[in-house]
């Protein structure tokens, strides 16, 4: 198969995959509880190696405290420690929270940049925070967000051969429409909480598994057995 029919078949699988999840998950959205573009920032930043669950269990006692990014910038950082602790990585993301919160004030006027450019020039912030906050806060679709469902699942279904995230996520804005790579990055999440986990798939009930090259599924000699 050339290199442009097999992107042609990817994408045809791509939009096929698509449709099913909108189906499947038609209220997907943001997991992270927050008020603000910067609650949004420091709470994205919370999440990594994190489930959502457990940093909406530690924000509400965080943002009570330093609900907005001037007084995050100006915390005692050892108070922000002990109230993210739970989260795992508290000393780095404590870090990265004041350094972020003290760059918006200096540099952007107190507000979370909008632009790609320059939320990556935020301490903490990589593509997926930045792909978060720009959807979410801001309804700026910049790219796709890749966490560890996104990339599990999408090597699963074949949508990308690659590992690294940011290749990942090259693959999955060539073959998505636009204004669906949030929604695709949201729904697969679902999708991989739900049914596709990481040690047992339950391909059986997958909606998704007759385009899946990865799919499980019993055998007739197995159903014979």
């Amino acid at each position: 198969m050339s290199l442009t029919r097999k992107w042609a078949s990817k994408k045809q699988r791509a939009l096929e995959i698509l449709l099913i999840l909108k189906r499947l998950y038609p209220d997907a959205t943001c997991s992270l509880t927050y008020e603000t573009p910067v609650q949004l920032l420091v709470a994205t930043i919370l999440s990594a190696q994190c489930t959502d669950e457990r940093v909406n269990k530690v924000t509400p006692a965080l943002f009570a405290r330093f609900p907005d990014a001037k007084s995050l910038a100006s915390a005692d950082r050892e108070e922000i420690e002990i109230l993210i602790r739970s989260t795992g990585f508290y000393r780095n993301k404590a870090k990265n929270i004041q350094g972020a919160c003290q760059k918006i004030i200096t540099e952007f006027a107190g507000e979370v940049p909008q632009q790609m450019e320059q939320l990556l020039t935020l301490p903490g912030v990589a593509r997926k925070t930045a792909n978060v906050v720009s959807a979410h806060a801001y309804g700026n679709i910049q790219g796709v967000t890749v966490d560890t469902h996104v990339k599990r699942l999408s090597g699963r279904l074949g949508l990308t051969e690659e590992t690294d995230p940011v290749k990942i996520e090259r693959d999955l804005m060539r073959i998505l429409p636009q204004n669906d790579w949030e929604n695709y990055s949201i729904s697969i999440i679902f999708h991989g909480r739900a049914v596709c986990k990481a040690r047992n798939p339950d391909c059986v009930v997958c909606e998704l598994s007759h385009l899946c090259p990865s799919a499980m599924l019993p055998t007739l000699d197995t159903v014979r057995d």
